[in-house]
């Protein structure tokens, strides 16, 4: 197991990142939405780390042809999904579990997802259960709630179905089944959950609407789509761990580059901004996605906040998000956010278990938590093999100082990410 072992950093710090790491999310997208169309997909920027190579392999499994040229990748779909071998590795990516679930339940083929051994524990009943009610044949352990899954694809109905939770996963599997369905299906979630999958389908031409009463209207495809031509963005989750670097840290400022602007993806920046933080949103395309730069500086002491509206758009950054929680003046309040706990580890259980080693005191919740703010101390955070958990308090170790222990999971998502962090402070590693 490595362990980073962080420094205090002790100065302020000016920094400009110009490579974040790609949109992960989005790459798997990219991936995945090539195979819909009969025409060579060109994406440039895509994400090199474990679980979205995972989804680019899988793609090759299912007959494609991927060029690499470093990060700008070719994929040439078949001219008809080919029924793989051998098992379909997602590696530790629930959102390629997820969403090619959904997918593969509509082409012919038997077709078996597995994964590492955390992402084997998490839950997928919530997307199995309403793709079988469309006709989808999956089994699994635990009838079909952990992986590996098997997958006898075919026809599907169409369906009009209203979530119980706000997931971009579940919403995506479902889009991606409904478009193998004969007829237009419907889904509806209580808060859009992030839209990448609508926006990007519907750049390739697929008939996919939102309407005025929230239902989201899918019509299955009845030609190929149009490839893709996309520059990848970069992450906006992963640009968030050093957006709280700078809020936390006096007189320091950062500008993340070349970031996906969508909504769906920066209410974490929002948060912060509530908070005490200077954030600004320069905005410079839009085709895809709106893209352009968001600037963060130190603007003061923090503040506590509550948070409990639009948690579907910020959960992957609430464990670097409690950071700054844990220095702000006052207490901070977080509801409605029980998701956390089937993400890569129980981040409610983990993120507190390590704010409570740094001294800071906690109330936890069946769906949330409270965090009283103080001040940071050193301490060893078993980051769980969550990248998320492991980054954070890598991020609060420029405070304080901090042993991360099982460092590699942050492979998954942000291979860059000690590089750019040993911009602003001092790291070394051990065993």
């Amino acid at each position: 197991m490595k362990i980073a072992k962080i420094f205090k950093y002790s100065k302020s710090f000016d920094l400009e990142c110009k490579n974040i790491a790609p949109d992960k999310s989005i790459s798997h997208r990219c991936a995945m939405f090539s195979l819909f169309s009969d025409k060579p997909s060109n994406i440039k920027n895509f994400l090199l780390a474990e679980d979205t190579l995972a989804s680019l392999s899988i793609v090759e499994q299912l007959g494609a042809k991927v060029q690499r040229d470093e990060s700008n990748i070719t994929i040439t779909p078949p001219t008809q999904i080919k029924e793989p071998e051998i098992v379909l590795d997602c590696g530790n990516a629930g959102t390629a579990m997820r969403l090619y679930t959904g997918l593969l339940s509509g082409f012919d083929g038997l077709f078996i997802l597995n994964g590492d051994k955390y992402l084997r524990n998490r839950p997928m009943k919530r997307v199995v259960a309403p793709l079988r009610e469309i006709g989808a044949k999956i089994d699994g352990r635990e009838h079909g709630n952990l992986a590996p899954l098997a997958i006898r694809g075919g026809k599907l109905k169409p369906f009009r179905y209203k979530s119980p939770i706000n997931s971009a996963q579940v919403k995506s599997a479902l889009i991606l089944a409904g478009l193998s369905a004969y007829s237009k299906s419907y889904y509806r979630e209580e808060l859009i959950s992030r839209d990448h999958t609508e926006r990007m389908l519907r750049g390739m031409g697929a008939n996919i609407k939102t309407l005025s009463n929230g239902w989201i209207e899918i019509e299955p495809l009845k030609e190929p789509l149009k490839p893709l031509e996309i520059t990848v963005p970069a992450d906006p989750s992963s640009g968030f761990f050093f957006a709280v670097a700078s809020a936390i840290t006096p007189d320091s400022k950062v500008v993340i580059k070349n970031i996906t602007l969508n909504p769906t993806r920066i209410e974490a920046y929002n948060i912060l901004k509530e908070m005490g933080a200077k954030v600004e949103f320069i905005e410079k395309e839009n085709i895809y996605e709106p893209i352009g730069d968001i600037s963060i500086s130190y603007n003061g002491k923090l503040k506590g906040v509550k948070v409990e509206k639009n948690i579907a758009w910020l959960i992957d950054e609430l464990p670097a998000l409690s950071i700054a929680m844990a220095v702000a003046n006052g207490v901070s309040i977080v509801k409605n956010a029980k998701e956390l706990r089937v993400k890569e580890s129980d981040r409610i259980s983990s993120v507190l278990e390590g704010l409570n080693r740094c001294g800071i005191e906690t109330l936890e919740k069946e769906d949330g938590y409270e965090i009283i703010g103080g001040e940071l101390k050193k301490a060893t955070i078993n980051s769980h093999g969550d990248h998320r958990v492991a980054m954070s308090f890598a991020i609060a170790g420029i405070l304080c100082g901090m042993n991360i222990e099982d460092i590699e999971c942050i492979d998954t998502s942000f291979p860059n990410f000690f590089e750019i962090l040993s911009e602003i402070t001092e790291i070394e590693y051990g065993n």
